[in-house]
């Protein structure tokens, strides 16, 4: 979960799960300040010293994004374009801390989910949403905390050395 298209194609989907409960008005916007973001993000320099902050961010944002389905009434466009973006900025810095550009034009696509998802909104099995988006909330979790709590062996110096 340290790399590749995973993390940033969780948030994707994150999003996606999200807009499918959005106005379709608000469908476009997001995705392309979306797609901008992560784009951008990508190309930034970053230190090693900020991987682990980066990938925290990066799991946070995957919680953050799946709480908004749970919203009472459909938000405006302005706080589902700051989802985007946000969505977006830790998607490429994820990218540009631990993959390849290639592995964002794999996890970009991803936000596209929310097109079956409307559907299945429309037709009122949201609660098929909720259920995969708590999923998702679960992996992060999981991911932000295995490796705070068990080291991975061959990354921490040995007590032998």
């Amino acid at each position: 979960m340290r790399g590749g298209a995973l993390p940033p194609a969780l948030l994707a989907s994150a999003l996606g799960f999200a807009l499918a409960f959005a106005p379709r008005k608000v469908l476009a916007p997001a995705i392309g300040v979306f797609a901008a973001a992560a784009i951008l993000a990508a190309q930034l320099k970053t230190e090693t010293r900020l991987v682990d902050p980066i990938f925290y961010a990066c799991w946070i944002s995957v919680v953050a994004t799946v709480l908004v389905i749970h919203v009472k009434r459909p938000l405006s466009l302005e706080p589902y374009l700051a989802l985007a973006a946000n969505a977006g900025l830790w998607a490429g810095a994820v990218v540009a801390v631990a993959g390849d550009p290639i592995d964002l034009a794999k996890s970009l696509p991803w936000v596209l989910i929310c097109l079956p998802a409307a559907w299945l909104v429309g037709r009122r099995f949201q609660i098929a949403i909720k259920i995969v988006a708590s999923w998702l909330i679960a992996v992060s979790l999981l991911a932000a905390a295995l490796p705070a709590i068990t080291p991975t062996p061959g990354y921490a110096g040995d007590h032998l050395e």
